[in-house]
């Protein structure tokens, strides 16, 4: 049975997805908080990772202080979108720093998964965190340590085209806009969950290539895209020649190679 720690009840269409879900992730959903608002779910479940790692599952109708990368905020209005933070505990990961690594690449397939098998869309991936279809951003990723061995994966995803600002449309999409069919966000949710298990076990079982070969059959821009980033040095520019076994971004610059973990811009 799933626990649902104080917090607010249920919304009855979660309620039933999640218990027609029994059996498809075994204690990932052990212990769930549902708010109707927060400031950031990622907030409330480092706080509880960093403390006895409960809840597992955290999530929100809307969000006040949503973020993305970078502390960039994450527009999260109710209705609208899912908001969702899981803690993974990678302690029994058979190659502990790689599994931590590999986090968030193994989140976008599993989102990318989920919102085919629920929706009937095809997404991409775009190095690190962003999910995309039809060349607009769907959703994102935000992969926070709360301790050595524990990570929490946080993600926000657009379900009706309210989830995004006006200004966004011409760079944001969402599922009810990308499928043209009204989007069940319970069903996405516990998709989303189911799918996020499965890649969970391949981290900790080591199954490093299966998630990398998925991640990169997601990600065409992982090779042969232009990016810029920021050094000590100044602005630097490339051409990306794939992510490495880290999870890491390879880009060629002249006749060198850098690798990179943190952000890039898409030229």
């Amino acid at each position: 049975m799933t626990n649902v720690h104080a917090g607010d009840p249920l919304p009855p269409d979660l309620a039933g997805a999640l218990r027609s879900m029994r059996g498809r992730v075994p204690s990932l959903v052990d212990h769930l908080l549902f708010l109707r608002t927060v400031g950031s779910t990622n907030d409330v479940a480092l706080a509880a990772a960093a403390e006895s790692g409960q809840p597992t599952v955290v999530i929100a109708d809307a969000q006040t202080g949503g973020r993305g990368r970078r502390g960039r905020k994450w527009f999260s209005p109710a209705g609208s979108g899912l908001y969702v933070s899981i803690v993974l505990d990678l302690s029994e990961a058979a190659e502990l720093e790689r599994a931590r690594g590999l986090t968030p690449l193994a989140a976008g397939v599993a989102l990318a998964e989920a919102i085919s098998a629920s929706c009937g869309i095809d997404v991409l991936l775009k190095w690190p965190n962003d999910l995309m279809t039809g060349g607009r951003k769907l959703g994102g990723i935000l992969a926070e340590a709360a301790t050595p061995t524990r990570i929490v994966v946080g993600y926000g995803l657009n379900v009706r085209a309210s989830a995004f600002p006006s200004e966004l449309q011409d760079r944001a999409t969402a599922i009810d806009i990308a499928s043209g069919l009204p989007a069940d966000r319970a069903r996405l949710c516990v998709e989303s969950l189911a799918a996020i298990w499965r890649r969970y076990r391949d981290l900790l079982a080591g199954r490093f290539d299966a998630i990398l070969d998925a991640w990169r059959a997601l990600a065409p821009h992982h090779v042969g895209a232009p990016v810029s980033w920021s050094t000590s040095q100044g602005p630097q520019r490339g051409v990306t020649a794939g992510v490495d076994e880290w999870g890491a971004l390879i880009v060629r610059v002249g006749d060198r190679t850098e690798r990179l973990m943190g952000e890039v811009s898409w030229l």
